[in-house]
């Protein structure tokens, strides 16, 4: 297929999108709070797996999915939570993100809900040993920590999860029909160029 032209069609003013769209609910507006309250506390330490998302100070996104044990992420107060920054495949993409753009969102799920809860907000990268002490996981401290300055805090409906049928285990493709995780780095760095030998 030819590489099409997005800007042929672009919508590029909000006031093209409420043509289109219409505007939201008033409830929908008002449901944001800028704390962590009781609920938003419950939901989050419930959650095993969430995602964090970045941009750069150009713009460029990435999204990176979290999962540790729930009751991971430290609740300071209404105001504050810190994320463990735990060691992986050391891209820190997420990490460099934030020292050029302190800017964050937050998607929390727990398993078997439909409901998400969404965060907003900015984020520090620290090394609080005191903090970061009290987030171990089998005796290790996290490397680092995410502060989170929360800015906005909101239910979000079941709508995305609900359609897609994520926890419904009869509409899960079989995992036979899909290439493994290392036929798919494989392809994928032969693309870059590097053959690995099997």
């Amino acid at each position: 297929m030819d590489v099409i032209d997005f800007s042929r069609n672009a919508i590029t003013t909000e006031e093209e999108l409420r043509d289109i769209i219409g505007a939201p609910h008033d409830l929908v507006m008002k449901k944001t709070i800028s704390i962590i309250d009781d609920h938003c506390k419950k939901f989050i330490e419930m959650s095993p797996l969430f995602f964090l998302s970045t941009s750069n100070a150009d713009g460029t996104c990435d999204v990176s999915p979290r999962g540790d044990m729930p009751s991971s992420i430290t609740i300071l107060n209404k105001h504050q939570l810190v994320i463990p920054d735990r060691p992986g495949n050391r891209r820190l993409d997420s990490i460099k993100n934030i020292l050029s753009n302190p800017h964050v969102g937050l998607v929390f799920l727990i398993p078997g809900l439909e409901d998400v809860l969404r965060i907003n907000g900015r984020a520090t990268i620290i090394n609080d040993e005191k903090i970061l002490a009290n987030m171990s996981l089998k005796g290790k401290p996290p490397l680092l920590g995410i502060g989170v300055e929360v800015e906005e805090c909101f239910i979000h409906c079941p709508r995305a999860l609900k359609e897609s049928n994520i926890w419904n285990k009869d509409t899960w493709k079989n995992k036979e029909e899909l290439p493994t995780l290392m036929e798919i780095f494989h392809a994928h760095l032969k693309i870059n160029g590097v053959e690995v030998k099997k």
